[in-house]
């Protein structure tokens, strides 16, 4: 048989589950989520118990969990499945727009922070660029957590720095900023394969799986300017 007459696979979906313990919140995001392309929702928790369980048995591709949950709140679960199934992405919900609380979000392994007055349009999109491993940052946030967190310079912290290439950390900081490759290629006058092979260098070097860590680890690390230079 002629391999252009075998039945063609349909496109693999990206998995989801979601846990709020508000049903109307979860419905909300049911109906945000139905019918775009790609996308599956497979289960839904309301609380962070429900959820581990979930992901435990589902191994999603992505779960979008509500901070404030009771048993077990939004970060505690985030850091539980991080630990235990490291692909699975985690967006958190929240109410409150706190840089700390992005902070402590993006500590405890989650690709993506988003508020509850999202649009559908916005959802959609965070959600399919945390899929791709694309930073969810943007340069203002970047900005504001920097402002929450103390600087501090280890031995540690030296080797890094050393271990990274000047290239890289142009990279690094244009990355944490949630520019996308192609748009760091503009910016540095680089192919996008280029930059493509720096940003793999860099989770390497980070020992992180994403952008979006890479961002989080390098503030930890005082590794981004806060100011440009002319």
């Amino acid at each position: 048989m002629s391999n252009n007459l075998l039945p063609q696979r349909k496109p693999s979906l990206a998995r989801l589950v979601i846990a709020d313990d508000y049903e109307l919140t979860r419905a909300g995001l049911r109906t945000m989520l139905a019918g775009h392309r790609g996308l599956e929702l497979i289960g839904e928790a309301k609380n962070g118990h429900e959820v581990l369980a979930l992901c435990r048995h589902l191994q999603p591709d992505l779960a979008l969990i509500d901070v404030r949950m009771p048993e077990l709140d939004g970060l505690a679960t985030c850091r539980c499945i991080k630990q235990e199934y490291p692909a699975t992405k985690v967006i958190l919900i929240t109410m409150h727009e706190s840089p700390q609380y992005l902070l402590e979000a993006l500590k405890a392994g989650a690709s993506g922070y988003i508020l509850k007055d999202i649009t559908q349009h916005d959802l959609i999109a965070t959600v399919r660029r945390v899929l791709r491993g694309e930073s969810v940052l943007n340069r203002e946030i970047v900005i504001r957590v920097l402002g929450h967190l103390p600087g501090e310079t280890t031995p540690r912290v030296e080797l890094l720095a050393i271990q990274l290439s000047p290239r890289e950390r142009e990279v690094l900081q244009l990355l944490a900023q949630g520019q996308t490759n192609r748009e760091i290629a503009r910016t540095l006058t680089l192919s996008v394969s280029t930059v493509k092979i720096h940003v793999e260098h860099i989770l390497a070097k980070l020992g992180v799986s994403d952008r979006t860590q890479a961002a989080v680890r390098a503030l930890e690390l005082g590794l981004l300017q806060t100011t440009s230079r002319k």
